[in-house]
């Protein structure tokens, strides 16, 4: 047993080395619970909690302690380097048999397990953890279930990982194992998402996510499970879901060193690009994937990681590059490695890639393999092992909903007690409401009739408007019959024109249900018409409003009518001489906040000084009202005249 003399040094040098307050968060021999367990009691510490265990682990002043500290280390270094995984297990494993404890032979055996596991040796991963299971105690058996069931999962047999996930649930339901519940879920949401059954395995994950997150830690299997309920969205299509779960899960990653599950979430986030066509982005994200694999020295993870890589290739269609990405992928994949499931990916994208390059007798090969391996994935057993699962998750549902109903009656009846004192209160307090809400609906009555009077004077202000201004037109139409000169005649008919353009919008105001905003289609249309039909041209000249409903505010509305009356006029006059026929045509469309307007005909396509160029009073009315709304204008003179404009809808005219 160690004495506690030397803590002082040791706390100064674990300080030094680590450069952060991790030290004092995690170890403190001089307490009584000196070891704060990482990821169980706290996890308020960066990447070098390691480096911060591996120090102080032999200073322990318990060999139960001391054990425990190591066991951690163990664990948490497959998640950066294998390698340095295997020697601390080992030491632990040597210590403990030393020391004749053979719990504590099995804890290390269920880590050694997970080490097996990442490693790619699965049979010996499923003995050393058939060993551990008659050393253990039971409330450690969850831990050991779901490290089986990887097992399972890596061997391609879905059911049975499935039925190891059902037990881990099942145990920590009876142990009030919280952490070991939210890992069934997450194991279970996974295998639906390998069944393609995404929206129950999104259900899964969400449940599983609550369930971590009520432990208020961050550790290596939330960080997973925010990469699996990433999965399941993405395959349902919500890839902004999907990329708010993934960039969670890599900043816990890059937090704590979780190699395994980055390399996981960049493949992910490789597919995530693919699907929003970021191609470049995706290759960027496999080639991460790659190197935390290669760091890690797992080949499950690289085999992934250059099939992710490969998929990208394809899609941007460097099929040459991405067929030697895929066949690495596959040479990665020895003979035992076991998931049919990601390898028949890679041969389907390999046969894609073979076809894309035109050399379809190897595509044939790759898509007979693709179809075999998917077989093993997909049988009858697992699927229906899943169903039978779904089934016994909504049997427990009910039977937890029985059981929170019987809560929620007798809490009822605490309320009915409660509730006879509080209605007597309620009585004299809905007396006072009572009283108030009379005044209050009087008020309101009050203001409803002001309102409606007010509302009514508007329309009656907007009706007076468009009445006087139909007078100001038929004087000057009457005014224009009394002209002989043919330009001053020209210029009272157009004034009269623009004189009705704004009447009519005071008609829709005083007509229609808003006060302030026009539907501008129905205008268009009346206008055009008008103008049409006062030219003598509704025979020859056909007019199309090509746009959806659309409204516009009064002070908009008649700047943007007095600039389409005076193209009209324009294209009437100049665009269609000798009685030829034509079409006019009226668009206004609204994107963000630009309003667009175009007004364009099939005329004769010469700007013979009836265009937005030029000296004339339209040409110039057109120039003001443009500056006027923060607009811009576009000409176009190409079999046929096209004027459109940008108004800019976050300025008052």
């Amino acid at each position: 047993m160690r004495t506690g003399s030397f803590t002082p040094v040791i706390i100064c040098l674990l300080f030094l080395v680590s450069g952060h307050h991790a030290l004092s968060q995690i170890i403190d021999f001089r307490e009584e619970n000196s070891y704060k367990k990482v990821f169980k009691q706290t996890d308020n510490f960066g990447p070098s909690y390691l480096d911060t265990l591996e120090m102080a682990y032999v200073q322990a002043p318990s060999d139960s302690l001391r054990l425990t500290i190591l066991n951690d280390l163990s664990y948490y270094w497959h998640t950066r380097d294998l390698a340095k995984a295997y020697e601390f297990t080992q030491k632990g494993l040597r210590e403990a048999r030393e020391l004749e404890l053979p719990k504590w032979v099995g804890r290390f055996q269920i880590t050694q397990g997970a080490i097996l596991l990442r490693d790619e040796k699965l049979d010996s991963a499923r003995i050393v953890l058939g060993m551990a299971m008659k050393r253990v105690d039971r409330d450690e058996l969850p831990m050991l279930f779901t490290q089986l069931g990887y097992v399972a999962e890596r061997e391609g047999d879905l059911a049975k990982a499935a039925e190891y996930a059902m037990r881990t649930l099942k145990l920590g339901e009876q142990l009030g194992d919280v952490h070991a519940q939210a890992q069934a879920y997450s194991d279970i949401s996974n295998l639906f998402w390998k069944q393609k059954k995404f929206k129950k395995g999104l259900e899964q994950g969400l449940l599983a996510i609550e369930l971590f997150e009520s432990t208020g830690l961050n550790d290596l299997d939330y960080d997973f499970t925010l990469y699996v309920v990433g999965n399941n969205h993405l395959a349902l299509g919500n890839t902004e879901e999907a990329l708010k779960y993934f960039n969670h899960a890599i900043s816990i990653g890059e937090r704590y060193g979780f190699y395994n599950n980055l390399s996981d979430i960049y493949i992910s986030l490789a597919d995530l690009f693919g699907h929003t066509s970021e191609l470049a982005k995706g290759e960027a994200a496999a080639f991460n994937a790659i190197r935390y694999s290669e760091r890690l020295n797992n080949n499950f993870m690289l085999m992934r990681s250059w099939l992710a890589l490969g998929k990208m290739q394809r899609l941007q269609g460097k099929y040459l590059s991405a067929i030697k990405s895929l066949e690495k992928s596959i040479e990665i994949a020895t003979d035992d490695f076991g998931d049919a499931f990601f390898l028949s990916d890679a041969y389907q994208n390999l046969g894609k890639a073979y076809a894309g390059s035109h050399n379809y007798r190897q595509a044939y090969a790759a898509f007979e393999k693709y179809d075999e391996l998917q077989k093993e994935v997909f049988t009858a057993e697992a699927d229906e092992r899943m169903s039978q699962i779904q089934t016994e998750f909504d049997v427990a549902e009910k039977d937890n909903t029985i059981q929170i109903q019987g809560m929620q009656i007798r809490k009822q009846q605490i309320i009915q007690t409660l509730g006879i004192v509080l209605i007597i209160l309620l009585i004299l307090y809905l007396v006072l409401i009572f009283k108030s809400a009379r005044t209050n609906r009087r008020n309101s009555e009050k203001l409803r009739i002001q309102n409606e009077e007010k509302e009514f004077l508007l329309k009656e202000i907007h009706h007076r408007v468009k009445n006087n201004l139909e007078i100001v037109s038929s004087l000057l139409s009457l005014q224009a019959d009394q002209i002989l000169d043919p330009k001053v005649k020209s210029a009272m008919i157009k004034s009269q024109q623009r004189v009705h353009s704004m009447s009519m919008i005071h008609q829709r105001l005083y007509q229609g249900k808003s006060l302030s905003h026009i539907e501008m289609k129905d205008y268009f249309r009346n206008l055009g018409n008008y103008v049409i039909h006062s030219y003598g041209k509704e025979d020859l000249i056909t007019l199309d409003c090509e746009m959806e409903p659309i409204t516009v505010d009064i002070d908009h509305a008649i700047p943007i009518g007095l600039i389409v009356n005076e193209l009209l006029s324009n294209a009437l006059k100049y665009a269609f001489p000798d009685d030829r026929k034509g079409h006019i045509r009226i668009s206004l469309y609204q994107r963000g906040s630009v309003l667009h307007l175009e007004v364009s005909d099939d005329g004769i396509g010469k700007d013979n000084g009836h265009g937005t160029e030029g000296t004339g009073f339209g040409t110039q009315l057109i120039a003001l009202l443009t500056t006027q709304l923060d607009g811009e204008m576009d000409l176009v003179v190409d079999k046929g005249t096209s004027v459109s404009f940008n108004f800019q809808l976050t300025q008052a005219a």
